[in-house]
């Protein structure tokens, strides 16, 4: 792929290496990608980090985490104790506007627990849908997210379709 040209592009492939990198475990680089007073200018000593846009997370049926320090916590925390995790993302929405970027996307997630006891290789492979809204904030870095709020898909599985058949 070429070098992005559009803001379109460079948030695209800022989304993207957001994703990559919470597959690889890399937490400096997660980290690197969140919105932070230092990107804005601000000097966090003297001023509330609310002035800066704090950031915000909302993972799966979690609360909603605001501030550097949760949201990174809870990247640590998700990394820790995955050991495989593989997002295909689809119907990836890209929209711009000024310094705002707002991308939506269906976060095709397939993931694997640990081994089981005396095992070598991963636990069963789980598979989930979810749908996914990212903000970004132009720095002079690049692209950083500001939000990030993910909620479960529920799946179809016809069963409630039998159920209210009559028989």
């Amino acid at each position: 792929m070429s070098a992005p040209h559009t803001d379109v592009e460079h948030v695209e492939a800022a989304n993207t290496a957001f994703y990559e990198a919470v597959e690889r475990g890399d937490f400096e680089e997660v980290s690197a990608l969140w919105l932070s007073p230092s990107d804005l200018g601000i000097d966090e000593t003297y001023h509330d980090p609310a002035d800066a846009g704090v950031i915000s997370c909302v993972h799966p049926g979690w609360p909603v985490l605001t501030g550097r320090g949760e949201v990174l916590r809870s990247y640590a925390l998700i990394m820790a104790n995955t050991d495989y995790i593989q997002f295909f993302l689809t119907d990836v929405h890209i929209s711009v506007t000024g310094d705002t970027a707002v991308v939506t996307c269906s976060e095709n997630i397939l993931s694997g627990g640990p081994a089981p006891e005396g095992g070598d290789e991963l636990g069963p492979l789980v598979g989930q849908v979810v749908a996914a809204t990212n903000v970004f904030r132009r720095t002079p870095s690049g692209w950083k997210l500001w939000s990030h709020h993910a909620s479960p898909v529920l799946a179809e599985n016809g069963e409630d379709e039998a159920e209210d058949t009559p028989t």
